[in-house]
């Protein structure tokens, strides 16, 4: 007990003792993630506001192993932010560092702080009239720290990639204290090996992540949103391949919504209402965004003419105001949050080739049949990069506990097919606690060789965020 209180002390003359918190009901918020799979606990919640302080800390739990857990906006997905129940390691909370260090539009850049908000980056950028394309259903919440930490992906992967492919350099404390200063500007730097790629991606488990600097782009001066039905996935990989044909660069999103998704949400969401008149099995939320103010939205008729003469689209409805195109993403935003209502769900992130999806997805029912009978697959996401959120919803009537008590067993079969495809277990949310013992399965063993080394050599002692990823 003296040791702890000692460190409580030393923390606090660091960043000051009102931004340690130890008391139960203070930290209860940082100990449990959004799912409650995962609760931990933490000799304390240390808030630091800047990079130095950062550096002080973890220069202090180096030299006494205690171990840390870099946190951002607890948003995600894989416990990769709980502590474990010894209760001996701090959590980090990266939360007050939320500072907009400079926006340079000549390079457009931005360059944050860890814990600033995502929407708020967005904003930042629109401000300046810029876009900084990154989206996610947690962007009122989560942070660019942990987006980074997670290489988090969203709506826009497929025309500005994932958070890695958003980064120009990054600012990062490393596990004995030192600042790595790699917040470059530049898109051509050749001097060496690229080392902000350590850390995007990492978990926390290599360095603290405290600032980025950040790609930005001009806004769009037009945008067309479609939402469509379909007859089948192998329909909307079809539609893909036409818009590109048609739109090339100028997709932004493409979202594959399935029917039983969207009668959830309809269900259970207050003011949500379904676009088109009859029931198809499947959609797509189609967006295209151009700079050219005039011809986007005649391009998009005419490709959905195209498509519908070619049988791949049935219906389509497009957003003729703010409001309406806003009410079709709504829709595609609360699948998740829908599937509560239905009971007990198994989710899965996953991905596989775009042209494999349909079959994958194919595979997928006929194993649940098996494994699962009167499971109910709600299987959307983002078709147009291969991600998606293969989930499983428990039969109508179920006992929920007794369903989730299948958890293993359905993601093995679930997994089995997505290796079996090549495809990964883990598209955008991490590998975290959740899919730890599942990684050396699925993964290369040099790979993994490669990434024990890589640890071993960053943190000798495994004080980062010990338990997540190896």
């Amino acid at each position: 007990m003296a040791r702890q209180s000692g460190l409580v002390a030393a923390f606090g003359a660091i960043v000051g003792a009102g931004h340690v918190l130890t008391a139960p009901s203070d930290m209860a918020g940082y100990l449990s993630e959004p799912r409650d799979l995962y609760r931990g606990e933490a000799l304390g919640i240390v808030r630091p506001a800047s990079t130095q302080e950062v550096a002080a800390v973890v220069r202090l739990c180096n030299e006494s192993r205690t171990p840390i857990v870099p946190q951002g906006g607890n948003t995600g997905l894989v416990g990769g932010q709980i502590p474990d129940r010894s209760g001996g390691a701090i959590v980090l909370s990266l939360q007050r560092m939320r500072a907009l260090r400079e926006i340079d539009l000549a390079s457009n850049t931005m360059t944050v702080e860890a814990g600033m908000i995502l929407a708020h980056a967005q904003a930042e950028a629109g401000r300046a009239g810029r876009l900084f394309p990154l989206s996610l259903a947690s962007e009122g919440s989560c942070t660019i720290g942990g987006n980074l930490a997670t290489n988090a992906g969203g709506t826009g992967v497929i025309a500005y990639g994932n958070a890695r492919d958003l980064a120009l350099g990054i600012e990062a404390v490393l596990a004995d204290g030192r600042i790595f200063c790699g917040l470059s500007k530049l898109k051509k730097d050749n001097t060496g090996y690229d080392l902000k790629d350590l850390f995007i991606g990492s978990e926390g488990t290599l360095g603290v992540i405290t600032a980025a600097t950040l790609k930005l782009f001009p806004k769009p001066r037009a945008v067309e949103t479609a939402f469509i039905g379909l007859p089948s996935p192998a329909a909307a990989v079809a539609l893909l391949d036409l818009a590109r044909e048609k739109a090339g660069g100028e997709i932004t999103a493409f979202e594959l919504i399935p029917r039983i998704g969207l009668d959830f949400v309809l269900a259970h969401v207050k003011g949500a209402r379904n676009p088109l008149a009859a029931r198809h099995e499947w959609h797509v939320l189609l967006e295209l965004s151009s700079q050219n103010a005039e011809g986007l939205g005649p391009r998009l008729l005419d490709m959905l003419n195209a498509a519908a003469e070619s049988g791949l689209v049935e219906d389509a409805a497009i957003a003729a105001s703010e409001a309406q195109r806003a009410a079709f993403w709504r829709l595609r935003e609360h699948l998740s949050e829908a599937q509560r209502f239905e009971g007990g769900s198994i989710k899965h992130d996953v991905s596989v080739a775009i042209t494999d999806a349909p079959a994958f997805l194919e595979d997928v029912q006929n194993v649940l049949k098996e494994a699962a009978p009167g499971a109910r697959l709600v299987a959307f996401g983002h078709l147009g990069d291969g991600n998606i959120h293969c989930n499983v919803s428990q039969p109508v009537g179920a006992d929920r506990a007794a369903f989730l008590a299948r958890w293993d067993a359905i993601n093995e079969a679930v997994h089995a097919i997505v290796i079996r495809y090549g495809g990964s277990i883990s598209a955008e949310h991490g590998i975290g606690q959740l899919k730890r013992d599942l990684l050396p399965q699925v993964k290369d063993k040099v790979a993994m060789d490669l990434m024990r080394a890589l640890k071993r050599t960053l943190d000798p002692q495994g004080i980062l965020n010990p338990g997540k990823v190896l």
